[in-house]
């Protein structure tokens, strides 16, 4: 399915340098003569279901608006955000793209690359996406994006490799975990796969332990002021350091990428290579596309991150966030709002999750949910007292990139616990 969307400047440069030849992007298309629109769209699910979803999506809604014409492009997720950066700075964004919220969003808000979509808001997105997964998308008082689904992050494991390890239940406290990578190891079971290959899925960690380690006063006032100065940063960065030290990970980690091929860290669990994996709620969607015969894994689990002790952090809280689109500022802005709102009609969002294999924003689209991990996640995130952003989103891109760079560096053995708050907090200058 989606999802954090991580890429190089160089990647970006070449992307945007390709696109804009091929005139693949160039929002704003205004109604010709004929009243005929044409738009252009960008999202990230590259392959399977996710990408037959949205060719069938926007076939659906061309025939229910005859005079609109909407020319998708599949974007591999690593490469979405550097290409769509990129075409927002030049000019060319396309009318329609993926959008995540946090820093970044504000950052596009705020240089006039987003559309207010504040009064266009259909009658079901506001009646049947809840309040709170509209606000991540506002900004003084204005929305900029539509939700389409939600994406609380936890850990998803193999079942049939913890019976394989003896391991009973799912644990609920990092000694727990600690415990039961063990008892993986022992059985000849690698124990967590990780994709470090693409820096975020190894901050994640980091990220959860900072949700631990930190208040939510201290979370949010962060991304207001980009100061990490409390000392629950460098504890969060301890544990991690900790929690690394213990070897969990698989063979090849730093090589390993996130979400492509059977040998990714998806693919790990897709095909029982390793026990357990950090991710978002997107996962099972990923993961059921890279089994042997791309369908959902039968014995697919999911567990909250584990409780850390001594922590300022609300216990209960959750990583996640919402997964939505939003207008190019140049857009056409009648079409391309009711192209949001078409998204968050209730067949289209049980479709949705028949696609990716993740909850609907909307809530009356959320009965279809039948497997049991997903309900898992909705009861852990229904009960949260606190679901921040990630982090990297929440702090944008500067900032995010410098975090998921230096837990990485902490990994390899490039740097230790203080370089994460150092380098941050220098990125944070830079702004």
């Amino acid at each position: 399915m989606t999802r954090k969307i991580r890429a190089t400047a160089a990647i970006a440069l070449i992307g945007a340098t390709a696109l804009l030849a091929t005139g693949c992007s160039s929002g704003g298309n205004a109604a010709g003569s004929d009243g005929k629109v044409t738009m252009t769209f960008w999202h990230n699910s590259t392959t399977g279901p996710g990408k037959a979803f949205w060719e069938k999506t926007v076939k659906d809604f061309e025939q229910d608006h005859p005079d609109v014409t909407i020319k998708i492009q599949a974007i591999q997720n690593e490469d979405l955000d550097g290409k769509l950066q990129t075409a927002l700075n030049s000019g060319s964004a396309p009318d329609v793209f993926l959008q995540r919220g946090g820093g970044k969003m504000n950052a596009m808000a705020q240089a006039g690359q987003l559309m207010d979509i504040t009064s266009s808001i259909g009658k079901t997105a506001k009646s049947e996406v809840s309040a709170g997964a509209f606000k991540g998308y506002e900004l003084d008082g204005k929305t900029y994006a539509m939700p389409v689904d939600v994406n609380p992050e936890g850990i998803w494991y193999s079942q049939d490799l913890f019976k394989q390890a003896g391991i009973e239940g799912t644990p609920t406290t990092m000694d727990e975990l600690n415990a039961d990578i063990a008892k993986l190891k022992d059985a000849g079971i690698q124990p967590v796969a990780v994709g470090a290959k693409d820096a975020w899925p190894a901050a994640h960690w980091y990220y959860n332990f900072a949700l631990r380690a930190c208040s939510e006063k201290t979370l949010n006032g962060a991304a207001k002021d980009l100061k990490f100065t409390d000392s629950c940063w460098k504890a969060a960065g301890q544990d991690t350091k900790d929690f690394f030290d213990t070897k969990p990970f698989n063979d090849g980690y730093l090589t390993t990428a996130a979400q492509q091929g059977a040998g990714s860290s998806a693919g790990l669990i897709a095909n029982h290579k390793a026990a357990m994996e950090l991710m978002g709620a997107w996962d099972p969607g990923v993961i059921s596309s890279l089994t042997p015969d791309g369908k959902p894994l039968p014995d697919l689990g999911f567990f909250p991150f584990p409780e850390v002790s001594g922590g300022k952090g609300a216990p209960g809280s959750m990583m996640g966030a919402v997964d939505g689109y939003s207008c190019s500022a140049k857009a056409p802005k009648k079409q391309c709002t009711e192209f949001l709102n078409y998204m968050t009609e209730k067949p289209v969002q049980e479709a949705y999750y028949k696609a990716f294999n993740a909850i609907p924003a909307n809530e009356s689209a959320q009965a279809v949910v039948t497997e049991p991990y997903l309900k898992t996640v909705l009861e852990a995130y229904n009960k949260a007292p606190f679901v921040s952003n990630y982090l990297d989103t929440l702090y944008g891109q500067n900032v995010g990139n410098a975090l998921n760079t230096s837990v990485v560096d902490l990994l390899a053995g490039k740097g230790d616990v203080d370089d994460i708050v150092k380098t941050v907090n220098q990125a944070a200058a830079k702004g």
